[in-house]
């Protein structure tokens, strides 16, 4: 046990993100940066959580949480009250708890439902929270005006003005939080870790040159420019491949591109795929590619980072803070067609490039972005917050 550290200090985390069985990889950016709390001397107990509109999760045995539902009114319209749904719902199994091995703070990832629910439970139970905010969209306005974007603003306010430290992965969320919030709160950066044993550098490169993407399919993803960009490369790399990781609303238009596009032999819909065969993917690539439009920061980037490939990423989003243009990756303006095509003829034509920024890539995870950083600073506001 690390020096300093309180051998009893006992996190409750509460989340809506969380590996569970049948998906492996959603919220293992919380689940791996637990477990390498607890290696630090932390005691940890996590509830998974999820609306009744979605069907039950199974817990995974690599990623033990129990995991309950709670009720919502339908859509972003309930988002406002579902935290004190939520709250409601777990009091008595907090309490006990509590009872049982006293709960020193309460971890609540994203404001709204589980940071609305740990102020509830914290006025009750006179346990501290904070709250880490993962995304863009700080006060879950939902990118919508109107009187129930107002609503979940106002819920999100009372958390964040409640907490005790609010976690931001990137100084543009917190900018994003102070800009709407002002100085009654109590915000500090930790950026997400990675694990740069699992997310490692690879064999040389063999076979054609592939590119990558790993994310949601979703518009604000951007894989449609990926597919643009491929198409207007068609010429210049005639065994140019693509393979897309994960599911999402836009996977059917996604698919429709690439047939219009011509392209639809160069590209590849692997779906979810296991934690494992990311990383796999991550190393056999040849540039990993996520011009997304909305990203906090983007773990993604992180793992490419660490298996010394270089990632191609948007100016504006949260991960501008760690890609130096041509130094450890590269940047595109949002929605830049044209800078994505040059980004990647520059990328895919060079190999002496390529390793050069995959290296300083993964110099720049190993020396502030691993597990153990992010562990390190989660464990001094956890102490801070339960004095």
């Amino acid at each position: 046990m690390e020096k300093g550290i309180p051998p009893k200090l006992h996190v409750l985390t509460l989340t809506p993100f969380y590996p569970s069985v049948g998906d492996e990889v959603s919220g293992c950016f919380v689940a791996e940066s637990l477990a390498r709390l607890e290696a630090l001397g932390l005691t940890s107990s996590v509830i998974a959580v999820d609306s009744i509109y979605h069907g039950r999760r199974k817990p995974s045995q690599l990623s033990p949480a129990e995991w309950i539902r709670y009720p919502q009114l339908p859509g972003n319209f309930g988002l406002s009250s579902a935290g004190k749904f939520l709250g409601a719902a777990l009091l008595s199994k907090v309490r006990a708890l509590h009872h049982r091995k006293p709960v020193s703070v309460i971890h609540s990832h994203a404001a709204l439902p589980c940071g609305h629910a740990a102020a509830f439970l914290a006025r009750r139970l006179s346990i501290p929270f904070v709250v880490t905010i993962h995304g863009l969209d700080v006060f879950n306005r939902c990118f919508q005006d109107g009187i129930a974007a107002g609503w979940r603003k106002k819920a999100s306010l009372h958390v964040y003005e409640s907490a005790r430290k609010i976690i931001c992965i990137s100084d543009r969320v917190r900018t994003l939080l102070k800009d709407g919030a002002g100085s009654a709160v109590n915000a500090e950066v930790v950026y997400n870790g990675t694990d740069t044993d699992f997310f490692a550098p690879g064999h040389a490169e063999q076979g054609s040159p592939t590119i990558l993407i790993v994310g949601n399919l979703l518009a604000g993803k951007g894989q449609e420019l990926v597919l643009r960009a491929i198409a207007k490369l068609n010429g210049s790399y005639p065994g140019l491949q693509c393979q897309l990781i994960g599911e999402g609303a836009d996977r059917d238009r996604f698919a429709a591109l690439a047939a219009e596009l011509s392209i639809t032999d160069r590209v590849h819909f692997l779906g979810r795929r296991p934690r494992a065969e990311v990383a796999e993917a991550m190393r056999n690539c040849t540039v990993f590619v996520l011009p997304s439009r909305y990203e906090g920061l983007g773990c993604v980037y992180l793992e490419a980072m660490a298996c010394g490939k270089p990632a191609i990423a948007c100016h504006g989003q949260g991960i501008d803070e760690i890609i130096h243009h041509g130094e450890n990756g590269w940047l595109i303006p949002v929605d830049g067609l044209n800078e994505l095509e040059e980004g990647l003829r520059a990328l895919l034509g060079n190999a002496e490039l390529r390793a050069r920024i995959g290296h300083a890539a993964r110099q720049t995870i190993i020396a502030s972005l691993t597990l153990s950083h992010q562990a390190r600073k989660l464990m001094a506001i956890y102490e801070d917050a339960a004095r």
